[in-house]
């Protein structure tokens, strides 16, 4: 229950005063009814069905002045009064479920936004750890939990501020049957505990069912080309059989419990009201007009006892939704990569006038084993000079750059930006200077105007001609339908590899950073798209500093230095001409396999071309 006392405490920060408004709205809602069913007494009595003036009614007092007027009027008066009445409280509930609506979507979104903020602010290491369709459905399924619940769980407290207010008229009536429906109540609702636990336990169920359903789609069309090309429908489709079977009994489930629920609550109801009324007669002696108002009282409070029930039930099943968009919240706070306040939009980029430096860095991506990431690395990066950074798969190459853009932080050693430490005080500084593209171009569904914009907002149409000729990528833009308006689907799919590349160079550029880093950023393209990019990049030396991790060590002829990585650790560096001549030396090694294979390659292609 704390997760939901804390939601909600977010929701009285959030809505303040306009919660104790539409609390007292629901008092005068409720005086209101109680003061409709009060107009019932003169009205019986002047349409000749009780006797006022006889029983305990005739004591109050407070309807002797329909006694004067003439039958006629007065009985225009109380069924005006009654129509005024039952019309106030009318508008004020609509007035009242309209503000409730404003509360509640105001909500979602302030909840939305605060877990985006958070989940935007945390480290690299986060992401790498976490499942990225359970982040999905925390933004989704998990959070529509969590503001309907907490909805419910104010419609509880103002069905239970209603209640009250009904009970201490129906007090105010006859004490002793009031407190004998209260004691049959609470009676029914001790018996009923079973439903709310087993809903805590179908809330559950429904959680997981949701992080399932989610995780499975997101792979789906994470690999839909992989699912196409291997002819993997049908496991996918045996996937979704399976999951929809277990979403089927789930759903079944709820039902049943609710369906119990009510004819629990039904039969138990009537049963009391039966015993209720044979009590009245037999052991209280209630009039007839009084038991009459207090069963009418009984008879339209039941319901809200039974809705109390249901609204326990339902915040119950929201319970689980609860604890862990309040977990995923303290991991975030946990997982800061700045602590504290920060501001990502006027932070100003660091130049970096020398060099750029890892000393002593080691790093293990999970501490309990002993196998290392990287292991005792020193090296130094000059400024406005190209540094390539090669080696076999899994050799650390990846992991070097995420802790050179400060994404990572070293288990023991440093980073320094001209002989400054890397911390959270120039974190975003040097990120903010840094232009980053990956081996895998990200391009976001819309126009090649708004991929390039989103790195810039305030860039002319000049400067996006002048980064997409920089990229080597004017020319196909200018000859597409729509020019730099053109949709090019989801991650870009309607482009060629290469014209996705060079795209996300382009935009890489625009941001006009000190530091351009290319995660194997050609290791994909045909040698004419390679030749392009390698263009592009000969054009930057000297102006930037330039990181590249290079997969076809070709592209890195021109490079200022060439370092060499092998299990974690650096075992050759320097020049491209000098590695070349240490024959006995891994690089050479690497590219005289590569020479093998370009050869083979030229002699297949130059073989099929004369048959």
């Amino acid at each position: 229950m704390e997760h939901l006392f804390y939601f909600t405490k977010q929701m009285h920060a959030y809505a303040g005063k306009i919660l104790y408004v539409n609390l007292l709205g629901m008092v005068l809602i409720s005086l209101l009814d109680g003061m409709g069913i009060f107009l019932l007494l003169p009205l019986l009595d002047i349409s000749g069905i009780m006797n006022m003036k006889m029983g305990w009614i005739s004591h109050l007092g407070i309807f002797e002045i329909f006694n004067d007027i003439p039958k006629p009027l007065a009985l225009l008066l109380i069924v005006g009064m009654y129509v005024i009445l039952i019309s106030g409280q009318s508008l004020i509930q609509r007035n009242l479920n309209l503000r409730d609506i404003k509360i509640h979507t105001g909500f979602i979104n302030h909840v939305r936004l605060e877990t985006y903020n958070a989940l935007l602010q945390v480290n690299w290491d986060f992401f790498i750890k976490k499942r990225k369709s359970d982040l999905i459905n925390s933004l989704t399924g998990e959070l529509g939990h969590v503001t309907s619940g907490t909805y419910v769980f104010l419609q509880f407290l103002t069905s239970i501020v209603f209640t009250l207010i009904q009970i201490g008229i129906a007090l105010f009536l006859s004490a002793k049957l009031t407190v004998f429906v209260l004691i049959c109540g609470l009676a029914v609702s001790f018996f009923s505990r079973t439903f709310i636990k087993r809903s805590r336990m179908l809330g559950n169920q429904s959680l997981e069912l949701g992080r399932s359903y989610i995780g499975g789609i997101t792979d789906h069309f994470n690999g839909i080309k992989d699912i196409k090309s291997n002819m993997l429908e049908e496991s996918r489709r045996t996937w979704l059989i399976n999951w929809s079977q277990r979403f089927s009994q789930e759903r079944f489930e709820q039902t049943k419990l609710r369906a119990n629920s009510e004819l629990y609550y039904k039969i138990s109801s009537s049963l009391i009201i039966a015993f209720f009324i044979y009590a009245s007669n037999m052991f209280f002696q209630t009039q007839g007009q009084q038991l009459m108002l207090i069963i009418l009282i009984f008879f339209r409070l039941w319901p809200r006892f039974q809705g109390v029930q249901t609204n326990l039930e339902q915040i119950s099943a929201a319970i689980p939704a609860f604890k862990s968009l309040k977990e995923l919240q303290n991991e975030c706070m946990e997982a800061r990569e700045i602590k504290g306040s920060s501001d990502y939009n006027h932070e100003k980029p660091i130049r970096i006038e020398e060099y750029l430096e890892c000393r002593d860095v080691s790093f293990r991506y999970n501490r309990n084993e002993q196998l290392y990431a990287l292991q005792d690395i020193n090296l130094r990066i000059p400024s406005k000079q190209m540094t390539a950074i090669i080696g076999r798969s899994g050799a650390g190459k990846s992991t070097l750059i995420d802790i050179l853009m400060g994404l990572l932080k070293p288990e023991r050693g440093q980073v320094l930006v001209d002989g400054v430490p890397l911390t959270e005080a120039n974190l975003l500084a040097l990120r903010k200077s840094i232009s980053y593209v990956p081996q895998d171009p990200f391009l976001f569904n819309g126009s090649i105007r708004d991929n390039m914009l989103m790195i810039d907002p305030s860039a002319t149409e000049e400067q996006l001609w002048e980064s997409l000729e920089f990229a080597a990528s004017a020319e196909f833009v200018s000859k597409l339908p729509q020019g730099l308006d053109t949709l090019i689907g989801d991650r870009g799919i309607r482009l060629s590899g290469g014209e996705r590349q060079r795209l996300v160079l382009a935009r890489a550029i625009l941001r006009k950073p000190s530091i351009l880093i290319l995660d194997e950023a050609t290791s994909a393209l045909d040698s004419e798209n390679e030749a392009k990019i390698q263009e592009a990049l000969e054009r930057l030396q000297g102006k930037l500093t330039i990181i590249v991790i290079a997969h076809r060590l070709s592209t890195i002829r021109n490079a200022d230095q060439v370092i060499v990585l092998d299990k974690g650790r650096i075992i050759q560096s320097g020049g491209y001409t000098q590695l070349t001549g240490e024959k006995e030396g891994l690089f050479a090694s690497l590219l005289g396999n590569q020479m093998q294979e370009t050869n083979k390659s030229s002699v297949t292609y130059l073989g099929s071309v004369a048959t």
